[in-house]
């Protein structure tokens, strides 16, 4: 059921109880004019203003890092020095040490896939060339998808400066490619852990604040990427955001908001990935273990006419519809008439009203209890 369709189910109700406690007649149509003059003073008004109106949902969500993922290790090994949580790793830093050897993070879209030695070609080695000059070690190297000797020179100085065998190729597990600095956000494995292709070693994120949070399944038409957001930070400021996306429940695990279990299965809800559109200044210096609130907003009216929802009466007759009733004059000369109206969105309690006889501070009638 719509929101929409809610509201008018909500006004009909509400209508039906003014009927009963005003004595006001919900008028028939019947052809007639718009605006009808005769039905009894109701027992409470309220004023026709011009605002904007919202429909949102706040949530919990909590600080985060966007584009979180595991780091496993491609061969087998022991963990001698282990990732260092919470700290950024560019070009060049060590990830964690294995078998007493580090594994470098370098940059570059393509995944380590295989050994490289002198006679590859191929994009890896596109991207290993690029690394090499820009750690200052290509100054001989012509970058392109060829491994050469030259290649294989610039691998050996590089392998001398990390303490490893200068061997001049480059085996699975020396390096990590990522596609940029990252943030190292869990140390999934210790200090003496055996760990493999199959076990995470840490988890990194890219070096950009986010938030979290996890909305309802009947909320999907929140989740689309843009949807504006307001986030309430831990120290009580404000920010705007917008949603990224989606995350995968399976790579959730210690990013869900609080209240809800982390990893949670897709039956239990759907996490979003909200971005702070000042490029997370705001978030700088904040509690990452305390809730932020999030605010989405599904739809918004700038500048429209409206009045409280109990305020709209069902007009009977052949034209149906809705309408206001109108107050005029004051003390013991106050009258009243009806005026149709269009309605529209309703948010907090308010409804959109629109028509030839509705206008900004007019008097309408409203049902008190």
């Amino acid at each position: 059921m719509t929101k929409r369709r809610t509201a008018f189910l909500a006004l009909g109700a509400l209508t039906a109880a003014a009927a009963v406690t005003t004595g006001v007649l919900v008028l028939g149509d019947g052809g007639a004019a718009d605006a009808q003059a005769g039905p009894a003073l109701p027992n409470g008004t309220a004023t026709v203003v011009r605002t904007d109106l919202v429909q949102s949902k706040t949530v919990d969500g909590k600080l985060d890092f966007a584009q979180r993922r595991p780091v496993k290790a491609v061969v087998e090994g022991t963990v001698t020095v282990a990732a260092a949580e919470g700290r950024t790793l560019g070009l060049g830093d060590a990830l964690y040490e294995l078998n007493d050897k580090p594994v470098t993070l370098l940059y570059g879209p393509v995944p380590m896939f295989r050994e490289m030695k002198v006679g590859d070609k191929g994009s890896d080695v596109l991207q290993l060339e690029r690394n090499l000059r820009d750690l200052g070690y290509g100054a001989k190297v012509y970058v392109d998808t060829r491994y050469d000797k030259d290649t294989e020179a610039a691998v050996k100085r590089w392998q001398k400066s990390l303490n490893r065998e200068p061997t001049g190729r480059v085996g699975m597990g020396d390096v990590v490619f990522q596609r940029g600095k990252v943030k190292v956000v869990a140390a999934d494995a210790v200090l003496a852990d055996q760990v493999g292709p199959d076990k995470a070693v840490l988890t990194v994120a890219s070096t950009k604040p986010v938030v979290r949070a996890r909305l309802d399944q009947g909320d999907g038409a929140l989740t689309a990427k843009g949807t504006k957001v307001e986030i309430t930070l831990p120290s009580g400021k404000t920010a705007a955001g917008r949603v990224l996306g989606t995350v995968d429940p399976q790579e959730d695990a210690g990013g869900a908001p609080a209240g809800a279990g982390a990893g949670a299965g897709a039956g239990d809800g759907i996490t979003v990935e909200v971005e702070l559109t000042d490029s997370g200044r705001a978030a700088s210096g904040e509690d990452p273990k305390a809730s932020a609130s999030v605010k989405f907003v599904s739809e918004s009216r700038k500048g429209v006419l409206a009045v409280p929802v109990e305020a709209v009466l069902a007009l009977r007759g052949e034209r149906g519809g809705y309408g206001l009733q109108v107050i005029g004059g004051s003390g013991s000369g106050r009258t009243s008439t009806m005026v149709r109206v269009e309605t529209g969105m309703t948010a907090d309690g308010q409804i959109e009203v629109s028509g030839a006889g509705v206008r900004e501070g007019m008097k309408v009638g409203v049902a008190t209890s």
